[in-house]
Parts: C-alpha cells; structure tokens; sequence
C-alpha cells in the first residue's frame, strides 16, 4: 500500500530513504508562515527518495488524495484546509507542539493526531542551559566588547548561576529536564508552576506564573502554546521577576506579551531575557533586536542530529501503528 505523505517541512535528504523504505510517497510543499498557502500554487510531485534517484520521477498527484500531513507546531493546519484534503486521515506533528493544528475539526473529520513527544527533550534542555548561561554571564556582550578591542574595559562582574533560584513554568519532561540539570549540576533550588502540583515531586510548587516570578532569580517558560497559554507571561509577571531577574523562553513564543517584554527590557525592569522562540517569529520587532540585554537564537533547541533522528522515527513509527490499525503511540486528543 501506498502512502501520500504531504510535509510542510523541508524533510533531509538523509531522512527520505526511510519514508520511501516505509512505502510512503513523499510530497514537499514547504510553509515558512503559518498564515501562507497550505501547498504552493501548481501541482504536487514526489521528491526522490535518494540523490541518485535524480528527478526520474515525474508523477503529478492530486493533493485531493493526500493521506496524511507532516507538520510543526507553529504551523499546523486549520478546519478549512483539511477542507482541502478530502483523503487525509492523519496529521503527525515533528516535535512536541501542536498548537496551530484545529484538534477539534480534526476530531470531527476522524482525522488521528500525533506529536513528537519524549524526541527532543534532552536537546531542548541543553539550550535552555546554554541560554541561562550565556545569559547570567553576559558571553555574548563580552564576545562582542573583546572583537572591539575592550578588553580591560568590558571586565566587569557578573553573577554566577550556581546557588541561583530557577523557576520553571511548565515541568513537563522537557522542563523536569531542565529542573534535573540546574538542581544536579548546578545546585540551584527549584520551583515550578503547572496547572496543579505534581505528586511526589520535591520541587517548590508556586500557585500562579506571578507567584513563581516573584520567587525565581531565573523564570525559565517550558510551557506549550496554544490559546490557553498566550501572553501567560504579561506585565504583571514581568514586573513580579524584577530588576535582577532572568527570562528564558524555549517553549513558544506566544507565551509571552513581546510589547510588554520589550519595555520592561527598555526600562531595565528586568536583567535580561534570553529568547530561542518569538511572537511572530521569523520576523522580530526591531524594538527587541535593539536591546543589549536579550540573547536571540532562530528557534534551534530542538535542532540537534539526535532529536531530529529521534523525530523522524517515532513519526514513521506512528505512521505505522495508523496503518496497521493499532493505537498510536503518541497521540494528541481534542481536548489537549
């Protein structure tokens, strides 16, 4: 049986062998903004599983009969385009988000969805670590300062992040991860703020994302996106973390109120934010990119060979339990 797989994503070459092997048809219709067409103007035609395939092959499909979507997070697909594609019966999303694909209108159409959970979490982790360090210690600046010929004017003293208290927003697995590497390697003390507090967990539970700011040094967003969550991190938070205190955001852009960051980064309402994801990302207020003290990277965290390895696979592997019948091994309800 044949499979029509259509990928928002470009997939690696090195990944494409493995679809072909799974008898998956491969389609590419790349989408930068979630806002942008659901597939490029003209027809459809399968990528080559290997360089030295070429382009022997010339089949044009009709989109109408695609069977499943391969999609992130901050893209997703909406009611109307499934619309579009009458034959799709399951929507995998790479990593962990999922929060553009409408779940509700997917639920109705019978349409099964999957998301990459457990596949990227140690990669995600480790630059939130990285974040937190370049940050407290100012690495970027400095760099900076030094290419300019500064050397003895920019040694100045910066805190240290060991002993610092980190609060997470969101201890899910990446942010237990994350908890784990700043308790154990780090000495710091950690609180959390979830929806409700985790049994048998020894953290310090914190009752609102204010709460949790007020008592961090570092405020460390591990949170997923989503309506339920969008701009969770406002002026109030902002103001409760303080002239001395951190932002790291890993998880979703949306999570944070940009205007309202921006100006507390302006006033130096806070010491600093550290950013892997944006509101409206790619494109970044030119308000933000102005300030010394935010740190940007271009949503990578996850972008490690191992994650995506790890991805690429449980994906295909979900696509096998679709196709044999048996429950998916990561699935994402209506009401998630």
């Amino acid at each position: 049986m044949t499979v029509r797989l259509l990928s928002h994503i470009d997939v690696p070459p090195a990944h494409r062998p493995a679809f072909a092997a799974a008898g998956v048809t491969l389609y590419l219709a790349p989408r930068a903004d979630p806002n942008g067409p659901l597939w490029p103007d003209g027809p459809l035609r399968p990528v080559p599983a290997t360089a030295a395939q070429g382009s022997v092959e010339d089949e044009v499909f009709d989109a109408a009969a695609i069977d499943v979507l391969l999609t992130i997070g901050s893209l997703g697909i909406s009611a109307q385009e499934m619309d579009k594609l009458p034959a799709l019966r399951l929507i995998c999303c790479l990593g962990v988000g999922y929060e553009r694909v409408d779940l509700a209108a997917a639920a109705a159409r019978g349409i099964r969805v999957t998301h990459g959970r457990g596949t990227n979490d140690t990669s995600v982790a480790d630059h939130a670590m990285a974040l937190m360090l370049a940050l407290v210690r100012d690495i970027a600046p400095l760099d900076r300062a030094v290419r300019r010929g500064q050397w003895q004017q920019s040694r100045r003293l910066r805190p240290q992040l060991s002993g610092k208290r980190v609060g997470i927003l969101g201890l899910g697995t990446i942010g237990a991860n994350i908890a784990e590497r700043c308790a154990r390697g780090f000495a710091m003390e950690v609180g959390y703020h979830n929806r409700r507090p985790k049994a048998d967990c020894a953290y310090h539970y914190c009752s609102s994302a204010t709460v949790l700011a007020q008592w961090c040094e570092i405020l460390v967003i591990a949170t997923p996106g989503g309506a339920a969550t969008r701009h969770l991190v406002d002026e109030g938070v902002l103001t409760a973390l303080g002239a001395e205190g951190f932002l790291v955001n890993i998880a979703r852009g949306s999570v944070v109120d940009t205007a309202a960051l921006t100006a507390a980064l302006q006033a130096q309402a806070i010491a600093g934010a550290a950013l892997d994801v944006i509101e409206g990302e790619p494109q970044v207020p030119p308000a933000l990119l102005a300030q010394d003290n935010v740190l940007i990277t271009p949503h990578v965290a996850a972008r490690s060979p191992q994650a995506m390895t790890a991805m690429y696979r449980q994906m295909l592997e979900n696509l096998a339990c679709h196709l044999n019948g048996q429950p998916l091994l990561t699935p994402v309800a209506a009401g998630e």
